[in-house]
C-alpha cells in the first residue's frame, strides 16, 4: 500500500499508546513523522524511544507542516475544543481522544466545522473493537438475540491521591468531568453501540472518593429507544477492577469479559435460549476472523475510510451520542427529574455542565 498517511501526535501520555498499538502494526499505512508535548523530557523519551526525530513543543507549528495528514490529539480534555478546531481549520486529518470536547455546544460546533473542513475527525472509542464486542454485535445485528430486554455496566475502578496528583485531573476547567468523562464513557459507548439510543435517563453523581472536585461514583436508570431498560454503575473506589457489560435478549445473554481496560476482547459469554438459537450463532460465527483489540483496529479502519472516502469507524455523531449521555447525567442528578434524549440546545447543561 503505497498511500502511508503522515502523523503528529500531539500529547505522548496516552499518545504512545496509539504509536505502539495504533501505528507501529500498520506502518504500511502510517508514519509517525513529529511529536509534540509540552514535557521536554517525556517529549525525547518518546522520540527517542521510537525513532521519531521532529520533536516541536509548539503546536502552531504542526499546524505549519505540509507533509503531516493527520493531527492525533492525545493532550488533556480541556485543551481538546481548540486543537480540533485550529486542526480542522488547518486542512489536517484529526484522530481525538475522548471526551471528544467538553458540551454539546461544542461537539455541535465541531460538527459544523466538519461540513467545510477538507480534513475528516475520528474521535477516539478503542474499546469497541475485539473479538468478544465484535462477535456480539455480529449476533445482534443478525437479528438471532431477539428483543432486547434489560442491560447493566458497571465501570468499577481504582483511582487514588497518586493518580489526582497530576495537576489537570480532577478539576472541572481541564479534566472537564470526573468518573463519567474520563473512565466509564468507554463502556457506556459500548452499551449503547450493542443497545441502540438512550431515550430517557435518571441518573446521580456524588464524590466520594476522592478530595477533588469533579464526580468519582455515579449510577443511573436508562430507557432505550428500543425498549429495553438500562442501569449504569461508575465508581473509583472498587478495590477489584472490572469493567462489565451483560445483557439480556429474548434469545440469548451476552456478557463481556471483565478486563477493565480491554472488555472488548474475548473470552464473551455467550449463553443461547435453546440448542436450536445455540446453533444458529454457531453457524453465524464460523468462518471468524480474528479482530485485534483497541487502537489497531480502529487505526486500521480510520486509514481505510480516508482512503476510500467511505464512513468513518468512529464519528463525531458517536461522540456527540456520549456526551449527551454525560450531560442528562449532571442534569439529572441536579434537577432530581428524568432528562428526556435527546438532549439539544433547550437543555439548562447544553452549553456546560460545569458548575458555576
Amino acid at each position: 500500500m503505497s498511500d502511508i498517511k503522515k502523523v503528529a501526535i500531539i500529547g505522548l501520555g496516552i499518545g504512545r499508546s496509539h504509536i505502539t498499538e495504533g501505528y507501529l502494526p500498520h506502518a504500511n499505512r502510517y508514519e509517525v513523522a513529529a511529536l509534540c508535548d509540552l514535557n521536554e523530557e517525556r517529549l525525547n523519551a518518546v522520540g527517542d524511544e521510537f525513532g521519531i526525530e521532529k520533536r516541536l513543543k509548539d503546536f502552531s507549528e504542526v499546524l505549519n507542516m505540509p507533509d503531516i495528514d493527520i493531527i492525533d490529539i492525545c493532550t488533556p480534555p480541556g485543551s481538546h475544543f481548540q486543537l480540533i478546531m485550529q486542526a480542522l481549520a488547518a486542512g489536517k486529518h484529526v484522530v481525538c481522544e475522548k471526551p471528544l470536547v467538553g458540551s454539546l455546544a461544542d461537539v455541535d460546533a465541531v460538527i459544523a466545522a466538519e461540513k467545510t473542513a477538507k480534513g475528516r475527525l475520528m474521535p477516539i472509542f478503542q474499546y469497541r473493537y475485539g473479538d468478544g464486542i465484535q462477535k456480539a454485535k455480529r449476533i445482534i445485528a443478525s437479528g438471532i438475540a431477539g428483543k432486547p430486554y434489560v442491560a447493566t455496566s458497571e465501570t468499577h475502578w481504582v483511582r487514588g491521591a497518586d493518580y489526582y496528583a497530576v495537576p489537570w485531573r480532577g478539576k472541572w476547567d481541564t479534566e472537564l468531568g470526573g468518573v463519567l468523562m474520563t473512565h466509564s464513557i468507554h463502556l457506556h459507548d459500548m452499551l449503547t453501540y450493542l443497545m441502540g439510543p438512550i431515550a430517557g435517563l435518571f441518573g446521580r453523581v456524588a464524590t466520594r472518593v476522592n478530595d477533588i472536585e469533579v464526580e468519582d461514583c455515579a449510577s443511573a436508570s436508562l430507557l432505550m429507544e428500543n425498549g429495553a431498560l438500562a442501569t449504569i454503575s461508575a465508581t473509583l473506589g472498587s478495590q477489584e477492577q472490572i469493567s462489565r457489560l451483560r445483557l439480556a435478549f429474548e434469545n440469548v445473554l451476552i456478557e463481556s469479559n471483565h478486563e477493565p481496560y480491554s472488555p472488548g476482547q474475548d473470552p464473551w459469554k455467550i449463553v443461547p435460549a435453546n440448542d436450536e438459537i445455540g446453533a444458529k450463532i454457531d453457524a453465524l460465527l464460523a468462518n471468524w476472523s480474528p479482530i485485534p483489540n483497541r487502537f489497531n483496529t480502529q487505526m486500521r479502519l480510520f486509514h481505510d475510510a480516508l482512503v476510500s472516502g467511505g464512513p468513518l469507524p468512529v464519528t463525531t455523531a458517536d461522540a456527540r451520542q456520549a456526551l449527551e449521555l454525560v450531560t442528562a447525567f449532571y442534569e439529572s442528578s441536579e434537577t432530581r427529574t428524568e432528562v428526556r434524549f435527546p438532549v439539544g440546545p433547550e437543555a439548562k447543561k447544553y452549553k456546560s455542565w460545569r458548575p458555576s
